[in-house]
């Protein structure tokens, strides 16, 4: 397939203008005639590729030579271009939709392709349509780690199935001339109903990771206590300093009333210290009275 190009039409036009002022000279129309074909045959057979693009002559049918960048001339009618091959990293975006995983999963998967041609002539002459080629072969490729995969493994090693799945796709196109660049997964769709489920799965998780640890905190809290009754067993005085600690932590709160057993009292010597406490609290009540009434 030949393109038009502005060369092709300054080169068509400067030929004309030629045989237009060859026909003033000889004042006969065919000049003119004959050099517009010449015209149209010499402009239709310059090409140009750009940097990125290389032509694919075939010459009477048969491969012949890969042109570009740059200027070239194809002979008309014996030379024709069969493909113009980008040669740029392309990206292509595929997808595999209702697919089964390991674990009989549905599932649509989002992916993206990043490849190139690294070999023009084979992209030409070894398939009929690469771009079609490639796009297939990734979706196939895709569908086949799908039925491989369990869905956690799919949701959380994405990394890994990125990898796999450039391996095969590469493996698949080199033949074409293709080179794999890389391959990402974009998004993984799992239905409504399944997304609820795994939501609720994951709740009772939490709620059993919770329950764990407050038990773990009951266990090692109880193991604590034990230790310090071990402590206190052996060690009176310092059970008495930690009741009387806790009993004045308890008076310091205003209003507040503590119950504490006849036992106890006898045992840490409460029962005066308490006595005596009420006693002189009674006393300096009584000389306040008498102050305010004199």
């Amino acid at each position: 397939m030949r393109r038009i190009n502005a060369l092709n039409v300054s080169v068509f036009i400067a030929i004309c203008i030629l045989g237009f002022r060859i026909m003033l000279q000889v004042k006969d129309i065919t000049a003119l005639i004959v050099f517009a074909i010449l015209g149209f045959i010499v402009a239709s057979g310059i090409q140009i590729a750009s940097q990125w693009e290389r032509a694919v002559l075939l010459r009477l049918g048969r491969y012949h030579r890969m042109y570009g960048p740059g200027v070239f001339f194809a002979i008309p009618i014996i030379d024709s271009i069969s493909h113009w091959i980008d040669t740029r990293v392309i990206t292509s975006t595929f997808r595999a939709e209702q697919t089964l995983t390991r674990d009989n999963v549905p599932v649509d998967v989002d992916a993206v392709l990043f490849w190139k041609v690294v070999d023009p002539e084979k992209a030409a002459l070894e398939v009929s349509d690469y771009k079609e080629a490639i796009t297939w072969a990734s979706q196939t490729a895709l569908r086949e780690i799908i039925g491989k995969t369990d869905l956690s493994t799919m949701l959380m090693g994405r990394e890994e199935l990125d990898k796999e799945l450039r391996r095969i796709i590469d493996e698949r196109s080199q033949p074409w001339g293709i080179h794999v660049i890389s391959v990402e997964i974009r998004d993984v769709l799992i239905p409504s109903a399944l997304q609820d489920a795994m939501s609720k799965q994951a709740q009772a998780e939490r709620e059993r990771q919770a329950r764990i640890i407050l038990g773990e905190s009951e266990t090692q809290i109880a193991h604590m206590f034990e230790e310090a009754a071990r402590f206190y067993e052996s060690n009176p005085t310092a059970l008495h300093l930690r009741a009387m600690n806790m009993l004045y932590e308890g008076l310091r709160e205003k209003g507040s009333i503590i119950i504490v057993p006849s036992t106890a009292v006898e045992t840490m010597n409460l029962g005066s210290m308490l006595g005596m406490a009420s006693a002189s609290k009674s006393f300096v009540d009584e000389g306040v009275r008498k102050e305010s009434g004199g």
